[in-house]
This record gives C-alpha cells, sequence and structure tokens, in this order.
C-alpha cells in the first residue's frame, strides 16, 4: 500500500470545522458549570463524528477527484450549518443542527454506497440511519427531551465502529494518513486556544499584566503542543503502521482517543478567554474548572491511548494529571482561591513545561524506543 497524502479539498474541509470549534467554545463560554459542560460535549460530538467520518472515508478510498471533492464539499456545508446553529442549538436552532448533521451523513453514506455494498449495514449506515434521525428528532422536540435524544445520538455513534468492528475488520486504512489527519485537527483546537488567548485582550488598552497573562497562557498552549507532536504523534503513527489490526488503532487511539485530548484542549480555550484580561482579578470555580480540568483531561487522555497501544501507562503525565488535579482542588477548597488569575495561569504552566523537561529528560537517559513516552 502505497503512502496517502492528506488532499487540498481535505485541508479546506477543514477550514469549516475552525469555525465549528469555534463555535463549540462559544457555547461552552457563556454555559460553563456542569450542565453547560455536558451540553456542549453531546453538541461537539456530532460535529466531531462529521469531521471522523469524511476523513475515514478519504482515507480508505481516493477522494482526489471532481466527484468525491463535491461530496467532501457537501459534507463541509452540512458541517457549515451546524456551527451556524451551535449558537442556538439548544434553542430555535435544534433542528437545523440535527438536520444539517442528518444530511452531512446521508451525503458520506452515498459516496461510500457506490463503492462497497456494506456501507448500509455498517457505522455509516448507523449514523445515517439512527443517529441522524435522532439529531432531527431532538432538534424538533424541546428540553429535556432534545437534551436526551441528543445524547442518545452520540452513545449511537460512538458505540456503532465498536459493536461492528468485525464488518470494518477487512477495510485495508492507509497508515500514515489518519495519525497525519486527527493531528491536524488537535492543532485546529490548539488554534481556538490562540485565540482565546488573543481576543478578549485585542481591542482592549494593554497594560503590563494583560501581557503577562497572554505570555504565560501562551506557554501553556506550547506546552499542550509538545506533549502530543513532541512525544506522542510518531508513536501513534508507529502504532497504527505496525498494528495486528489497525482497526482497532483507528477506533480506541484517533476516533476515541482524539475526542478526548480535542475536548481538553478546546476547555482549556475557553478558560483562557476567560483569564487573560483580568490577570489581577480572582478567578471564580468554573473557570478554574475550565483550565485544570481541561488539563487534566488530556494528560489523562495519553495514559489511555498509550494502554490501547502499547498495554502501558505513562507515568509521568498520570503524575502529572494528578498534580494538576490536586491544584484545582486546593484552589477551589482553601484560601488560595483569591489568588489572582496570572499566579493561577503561572502555576498550571509550570506543571505543564515541568512535565516536558521531566520527559525530555527521561527521553534522554533511556535507550531509544518508539512510544516510550507516549
Amino acid at each position: 500500500m502505497g503512502e496517502k497524502r492528506v488532499t487540498w479539498a481535505e485541508l479546506y474541509f477543514d477550514l469549516v470545522f475552525v469555525f465549528a470549534v469555534t463555535q463549540v467554545s462559544a457555547l461552552l463560554h457563556h454555559h460553563h458549570d456542569w450542565a453547560g459542560c455536558g451540553r456542549a460535549l453531546i453538541a461537539f460530538v456530532p460535529v466531531y463524528w462529521c469531521w471522523v467520518g469524511t476523513t475515514v472515508q478519504a482515507n480508505i478510498r481516493d477522494v482526489d477527484n471532481p466527484r468525491d471533492r463535491i461530496g467532501i464539499f457537501a459534507v463541509g456545508l452540512g458541517g457549515l450549518f451546524m456551527a451556524l446553529a451551535l449558537p442556538g442549538a439548544y434553542g430555535a436552532r435544534g433542528a437545523l443542527f440535527g438536520g444539517a448533521y442528518w444530511a452531512a451523513r446521508l451525503v458520506l453514506v452515498a459516496l461510500l454506497a457506490s463503492r462497497a455494498r456494506q456501507t448500509w449495514f455498517g457505522p455509516y449506515g448507523v449514523a445515517a440511519f439512527v443517529s441522524g434521525p435522532l439529531l432531527l428528532l431532538g432538534g424538533l422536540a424541546g428540553a429535556p427531551l432534545r437534551e436526551a435524544l441528543w445524547a442518545t445520538a452520540a452513545v449511537v455513534d460512538l458505540a456503532a465502529p465498536l459493536l461492528l468492528r468485525r464488518r470494518l475488520a477487512k477495510v485495508a486504512y492507509h497508515p500514515g494518513h489518519l495519525p497525519e489527519r486527527f493531528g491536524l485537527f488537535l492543532l485546529v483546537a490548539l488554534g481556538e486556544s490562540i485565540v482565546g488567548i488573543g481576543a478578549p485582550v485585542a481591542a482592549a488598552p494593554l497594560h503590563p499584566g494583560q501581557l503577562a497573562s497572554v505570555a504565560t497562557a501562551f506557554v501553556i498552549s506550547c506546552a499542550l503542543w509538545w506533549q502530543y507532536f513532541g512525544y506522542a504523534a510518531d508513536a501513534m503513527r508507529h502504532a497504527m503502521e505496525t498494528a495486528a489490526s489497525r482497526r482497532d488503532v483507528l477506533r480506541q487511539v484517533f476516533s476515541y482517543g482524539h475526542l478526548g485530548l480535542i475536548a481538553g484542549v478546546i476547555t482549556v480555550a475557553v478558560g483562557f478567554a476567560e483569564t487573560v484580561d483580568r490577570p489581577e482579578e480572582a478567578l471564580g470555580g468554573g473557570t478554574l474548572g475550565l483550565l485544570y480540568g481541561g488539563s487534566a483531561l488530556y494528560l489523562l487522555t495519553f495514559n489511555y491511548t498509550r494502554r490501547m497501544m502499547f498495554g502501558m501507562i505513562s507515568p509521568t503525565r498520570l503524575v502529572a494529571a494528578a498534580v494538576v488535579a490536586a491544584l484545582l482542588a486546593v484552589l477551589l477548597l482553601t484560601p488560595l482561591h483569591r489568588l489572582p488569575a496570572l499566579a493561577v495561569l503561572a502555576l498550571l504552566a509550570a506543571v505543564l513545561v515541568g512535565l516536558n523537561g521531566w520527559e525530555a529528560l527521561r527521553v534522554r537517559s533511556a535507550q531509544p524506543a518508539v512510544g516510550a513516552t507516549v
């Protein structure tokens, strides 16, 4: 199987999801209590799953032709409508959100059905004929039925590759294409963290405290980038290339694992937007949860991906996640909750930079081994 490269059509398609991630962040920004986080996740899953479906379709087939480019752009239009609906997804735009998802999934199943008869009975068929209608029905219903139907649709979509994995066993996946595509989506999420850092202060009169908070938040974003692209990306590609079952690596590490990684980064990005423009003020519990909870989720997800790839956990990242969680508890439950935002950012930056430094030392002192630090 020759090396498969990401096409220009796929990269253009990704621009829609840059906007979609921004809209998910805005949804979380306005409501970041536990209920708001749950609603944002329920809305994000179909957005993410629409992107995953298009990426896998582009992986297993040659899509660099007019027919498939038009198909990818049609799915992109569905994604754009979903993004436009997100601000009012739990209000008047629910039907637009659900209908756009269903339309995008019907396009995907039609593109594949012309080449593979079993498509109708696999995960693509489930998305087109089960979760898609559930999204539309939820969009037409009111709360709390909407949330229940959309949550059910999300569970159905996520469970389909696991429950129907035998149907996917004979699919030939290109090992280099998938790590590149999922890494690009993580970059989209990291780009949202840059927006979260810069947008709140761009139009305001700048003072030294804001510049310091921008710099500290940027260090955190860089540290999150380093943990993935400095250590994990190559190991994920190696796992995809050498696995006995590429289907399982796709499902466990990429489809499921990257949902946690991307959700963690988006959560931190929203925390930045709540923090950098008021560095001298104490933060509320919700904002602390976004910053520290999102970072802990990001670090813990690496333990899941490493376990799925190599049967091991990452002790350094597990310890770092525990430290971040402990700091969150201390900040919430002690007088330290009065710490200014800049100090809160600096504490988190110190942990994440320290983790990268620790792992760099381990890599330097250990025998070279693919996946040693993932």
